[in-house]
């Protein structure tokens, strides 16, 4: 491992593949349980998305790297090797081998130092919820490793590193390392896409799947778009709502007019009468054209809001019914996700908001056997990051129908445009 690592405590090492990250790590691991004589019984971890990874990536590491080191015990079912103690009231320094399904082996208690294997794939909350915290009482640290797998929290993390003083972060293509030898390379490259050599290799945070629906490079430069206001202003407003499905989930509404999409109202652990109400109130005051609501969850807050005067504003929206162009789209929510991919094309603002970016980069599509266009199921998606996609789908529950407006001036404006604009029905 880099030798700065010992200066900083809290680290990000971004590597392509058979770099070498598992075994530097370990050793690393290794080396600052050895060199603690501070604390008591310290505890250090190397996790991982899933125990079986953890356990297959690192555990023989581990055992044989450690073998040379007098007295060392290893605990087979916990998974843990003990050195010997610096103290002789206190046992020595354990290593353990965590997975990242099995949070609660990082719950209620302390941690020196933690390795973060594939920080992507980590459910998102684990970092802030229960490993930073577990490291407060003892000043602990924490090291991120990874190759990019698009930009999501492992990018993020590694700009917050970047722009930090305080943390460390560095960055190896093949090109710097020259690990791996030239032939094997040339043949790796054969033998891969375009994409995961600028992924794999190349450590390439913008590469995507090709079959991804919104690239990261479509939202990023949403995201650095700046719209004056005559760009919008006469194009309709619509709300887009997501009602929260599970407990972890979120109640999101989206606004969006014309090409300039704002910021989003994010809201957690929400009874539906309330949010219902909280509905009503951005309704009332940013006077929208139209609201669309997901009907999966949304049932009750779709009646009551229909109760509460609002009829003519709210629509119900199925994820699973009919879309518009049947032929070309398996159900309402690709075609909206669609739609949506259109709109960033077209020169879509977005707000900047990593959590938005991740959410709308992450699903795939493919094709059924009609030729049709169909998308990664947000149970599939929750499964695969640890989240569901609310902010997205509720910004793409904008784009479910055509929306007309009474603004005055709209029908004239578009006529000196010479066109019909596609995100607003006139």
């Amino acid at each position: 491992m880099h030798p700065a690592l010992e200066q900083y405590r809290f680290a990000v090492i971004v590597a392509h593949r058979r770099f070498g990250k598992s075994v530097g790590s370990v050793n690393h691991l290794i080396k600052m349980a050895l060199m603690m004589t501070k604390h008591r019984s310290p505890n250090y971890a190397y996790l991982a998305p899933y125990l079986k990874q953890a356990k297959m990536i690192a555990w023989e590491y581990l055992k044989y790297y450690s073998a040379k080191i007098p007295a060392r015990r290893i605990n087979e079912s916990e998974l843990y090797i003990e050195l010997p103690s610096m103290h002789a009231d206190a046992r020595g320094a354990r290593i353990y081998v965590i997975g990242a399904d099995r949070p609660d082996g990082l719950r209620g208690t302390y941690w020196d130092g933690v390795v973060i294997d594939e920080y992507a794939q980590i459910r998102k909350g684990l970092w802030g919820e229960v490993i930073r915290p577990a490291l407060a009482d003892r000043n602990g640290w924490a090291v991120f490793i990874g190759t990019p797998k698009g930009q999501n929290q492992f990018y993020d993390i590694y700009l917050q590193a970047e722009r930090n003083n305080n943390w460390f972060s560095c960055l190896y293509t093949v090109d710097d390392t020259h690990i791996i030898p030239e032939q094997e390379l040339e043949d790796m490259k054969r033998n891969m896409s375009p994409t995961e050599i600028r992924q794999e290799l190349y450590c390439d945070f913008a590469a995507d799947a090709y079959n991804r629906m919104i690239s990261t490079d479509l939202i990023n430069e949403a995201m650095g778009r700046e719209l004056a206001e005559e760009d919008y202003k006469d194009m309709p407003k619509i709300l887009g709502v997501d009602v929260a499905r599970f407990g972890d989930d979120s109640c999101v509404i989206f606004p969006r007019q014309g090409l300039k999409a704002f910021e989003p109202d994010i809201y957690k652990e929400i009874d539906n009468m309330t949010f219902t109400g909280i509905i009503a109130r951005k309704i009332d005051d940013w006077k929208p054209d139209m609201v669309f609501i997901d009907s999966g969850r949304g049932e009750g807050v779709i009646d009551r809001l229909r109760q509460l005067g609002y009829r003519s504003k709210v629509i119900e929206v199925p994820f699973g019914g009919r879309a518009i162009l049947d032929t070309r789209y398996v159900n309402k929510r690709v075609e909206m996700w669609d739609s949506c991919r259109q709109w960033l094309i077209d020169g879509g603002s977005l707000p900047y908001m990593p959590d938005l970016r991740a959410e709308l980069s992450t699903p795939e599509y493919t094709f059924d056997g009609q030729n049709r266009y169909k998308l990664e199921s947000k149970e599939n998606i929750k499964n695969k990051t640890g989240r569901s996609p609310d902010i997205a789908d509720a910004l793409c529950l904008t784009f479910a129908y055509p929306v007309s407006t009474a603004r005055n001036n709209l029908f004239e404006r578009a006529k000196r445009m010479g066109k019909l604009h596609r995100y607003g029905t006139l």
